[in-house]
């Protein structure tokens, strides 16, 4: 176990994404993305998650463990993406605690509906 949180870490993380963002795509993987833009970021998440459930379905712990951590990684790299940061995510799921699953569902349908003008 670290020492460090989990905040800091993913804080670290966002930090070293926002770096190479616009550096050399030839010399870095997150600027190769962000070179290649939104969509292949994306696509690369899709295919992350992917992995995460087949992973799962596997039930190798190390194995769903990389695979989260690699889903993570390049959610990140879509939130730099749209200048978001791990901390409004954070924020969010902090406004949720203590919330049951259902009311916070019923709360967004319910923001749905009222901005849909229904």
């Amino acid at each position: 176990m670290t020492t460090s949180s989990g905040n800091d870490t993913l804080a670290r993380l966002a930090e070293v994404i926002a770096s190479r963002r616009s550096g050399d795509p030839e010399h870095s993987y997150v600027a190769r993305l962000f070179a290649k833009g939104t969509d292949a970021i994306l696509k690369k998440i899709g295919e992350e998650a992917t992995e995460v459930v087949m992973a799962a379905k596997d039930g190798e712990r190390d194995k769903i463990v990389g695979e989260v951590a690699d889903l993570w990684f390049h959610t990140m790299i879509a939130l730099s993406a749209f200048d978001l940061e791990p901390a409004d995510v954070l924020a969010e799921l902090e406004r949720r605690e203590g919330l049951s699953g259902l009311e916070e569902f019923a709360r967004r349908k319910l923001r749905q509906r009222d901005g849909d003008g229904t």
